[in-house]
């Protein structure tokens, strides 16, 4: 095993490993005991099971391996990881992002502090610690304004306060979320900490990124759809359609903001509004976006980011143009279903196989409970399509979700029915 084209990979999915092997590298996995799988097993060049969100746990393997069999790089492409994948290229040396800049992408109060001290107009926030906080952000700042916690992903306990009828019980859904898992089923953070921050107003985008040695590259930038009645992503589409000359002001905003966190090499996903001034940054993460979000990239761009993440560390990867193409639109429609209970998911195969169908991921199982949508996780799933346009991709999701996904809800009121796509504003779908 030659130790420079060795990866040590902190967390992944079996597309993340089978990636990596593509390129030709060794892989030395650190994973999870809750998500190691078969075929992770089979394609590694060597495992270790460990809870790699403990640093305590992580810091002897990877002096054990940096020793034999040796490894040039640390990555993770997920959320749980990167801080200590961050970790490592530190203790080694090994270049790469460093534990400081990915806190500062990692946990939301970091980053509004680092950007407090820059940034004389920075988005106001402060930590919430307890229930007269709220009362007095809301006096010194207004109305409304965002609580979520500092550690979490996938709109997980993201609340917003109105005002100040809405405080007690904001408060008791703080309390209540506190010291829990972030989701009912797979991440591995427990939530803890929570911050309060201005509402930024104005449409909702993502923005696909790659930085080559500080060089920050916009891939794409994603529209978003979304419902002010909550946090949970109903959809994605891409190349958004933005207003003329608006696309020049995300890329320069956006390549600001890495700038300034410290990001110079590696895959990135930003979530932006746009309101009266101008683009301003709710949160970013030094990895893939999820949503299938990479598979909407390569399809409309033709550019595989894990891939490209995986590679530029060994230089197996030749540095993007600062303007990627479109050749194509995609769209990401979601699947969601009236309160009640999952009594059967049909069409799945069906829709695999239909023309500009990507992929579809649908989460819901029988006798799986439907919530009413407050964040990602009380979605049924997903339907990636492309089509010839954005505007076509849109369209050809909804179709695929209505014409051949079968989830049926046995409804809280004792009626059945099938669950649909998720219904979006027209302001959001023609923002553009």
């Amino acid at each position: 095993m030659n130790p420079e084209r060795t990866l040590l990979l902190v967390g992944a999915t079996d597309e993340t490993v089978t990636k990596a092997k593509a390129l030709g590298l060794h892989v030395l996995l650190l994973q999870h005991p809750t998500k190691i799988t078969p075929e992770q097993e089979r394609l590694a060049d060597l495992v270790r099971v460990v809870d790699y969100t403990r640093w305590d746990l992580v810091e002897p393997i990877a002096r054990e391996l940096h020793e034999a069999p040796g490894f040039a790089a640390a990555l993770s492409l997920t959320e749980p990881g990167l801080e200590g994948a961050a970790s490592v290229n530190d203790l080694f040396g090994l270049g790469g992002t460093g534990h400081e800049v990915a806190l500062r992408f990692r946990d939301k109060g970091v980053m509004r502090r680092h950007f407090a001290a820059l940034e004389p107009d920075a988005v106001r926030s402060a930590p919430l610690r307890d229930r007269e906080d709220l009362s007095l952000f809301g006096g010194r700042h207004g109305y409304p304004f965002i609580v979520k916690p500092t550690d979490a992903t996938a709109s997980i306990g993201v609340r917003r306060v109105d005002g100040p009828a809405d405080i007690d019980r904001v408060w008791d859904e703080v309390r209540r979320l506190s010291g829990t898992r972030t989701d009912r089923v797979t991440t591995l953070f427990v939530l803890k900490d929570f911050i309060m921050e201005e509402y930024l107003d104005g449409p909702e985008y993502s923005v696909e990124s790659f930085s080559f040695g500080g060089r920050h590259v916009v891939v794409a930038v994603t529209e978003k759809f979304t419902d002010p009645a909550h946090c949970a992503e109903l959809g994605h589409a891409m190349p958004a359609r933005l207003p003329s000359g608006t696309e020049e002001t995300v890329r320069e905003s956006v390549s600001r903001f890495l700038d300034r966190i410290g990001y110079r090499d590696g895959v990135s996903h930003t979530e932006i509004r746009i309101g009266e001034k101008g683009p301003r940054v709710i949160e970013s993460h030094n990895r893939v976006a999820g949503d299938a979000i990479p598979d909407l990239v390569r399809s409309a761009y033709g550019i595989d980011l894990m891939t490209l993440a995986l590679g530029w560390p060994f230089g197996l990867a030749d540095e993007l143009p600062d303007r990627p193409v479109a050749r194509a639109g995609a769209s990401v429609r979601v699947l969601v279903g009236e309160p009640g209970r999952v009594e059967s998911v049909d069409g799945v195969a069906e829709a695999l196989r239909q023309e500009g169908v990507i992929d579809v991921r649908i989460s819901a199982e029988p006798g799986d409970t439907v919530r009413p949508v407050r964040d990602n996780w009380d979605r049924l799933g997903l339907v990636a399509v492309a089509g010839p346009d954005t505007a076509a991709a849109v369209r050809r999701g909804a179709e695929v979700i209505s014409d051949t996904i079968r989830v049926r809800v046995l409804g809280d009121d004792g009626r059945a029915g099938l669950a649909g796509v998720a219904q979006v504003t027209e302001r959001t779908v023609e923002s553009a």
